[in-house]
């Protein structure tokens, strides 16, 4: 009985008020004895009602000892106003996002959309490196042979322009004449 009578005596008399904060919390430490070594106790008395969310960050990690002195009100005031800039700032990225969402949109023409140009696309792609016009491969589904081999089909299928520049050390191809694991880097 007269250990706990010495702790709540301990309490009320040893505590050093060490800082406030803006919200009115009230920060107080004081050193006892633990296990024989001789230890710090942090502690917070809330104003009002006990909301641990109205603790600043700083004055969490005093408590939590991660912090060796308590955040001075100077800093306290600075770190507010850092606070307020970045806010500011995050405003103003979304206004000017908006804005340039709201521009983007503009500009696009409303209706129906127009793809791209795919025979020019086709006609350009058909064209070998000295600018030659390369006659086209038929299509996939119009090659079928029940007598012809695999390879044959492959042969077809792959444009005469894609097999004379196989022997570049460049790679090449997309789409149809693409073969995997064929190109090696130069030596």
């Amino acid at each position: 009985m007269s250990r706990l009578w010495a702790r709540m005596k301990g309490l009320l008399s040893s505590k050093t008020l060490v800082g406030m904060d803006k919200t009115g919390n009230r920060y107080f430490a004081r050193t006892e004895p633990v296990d024989g070594i001789m230890k710090e106790k942090r502690w917070v008395q809330f104003k009002g009602e006990q909301d641990p969310t109205s603790v600043p960050v700083e004055w969490i990690c005093w408590l939590n000892g991660q912090r060796k002195r308590a955040p001075t009100p100077e800093e306290m005031a600075e770190l507010e106003a850092r606070r307020e800039r970045v806010k500011l700032n995050v405003a103003l990225l979304k206004k000017e996002e908006e804005e340039r969402k709201a521009k983007e949109g503009k500009s696009k023409s409303i209706g129906k959309a127009v793809g791209p140009d795919l025979k020019s696309f086709i006609e350009h792609l058909s064209a070998d490196s000295e600018g030659n016009k390369i006659e086209e491969a038929p299509a996939s589904k119009d090659i079928k042979s029940d007598t012809g081999s695999k390879d044959s089909e492959e042969q077809k299928q792959v444009p005469e322009y894609v097999r004379k520049e196989s022997e570049s050390s460049e790679p090449t191809g997309s789409g149809q004449s693409f073969r995997p694991g064929t190109w090696q880097p130069p030596t």
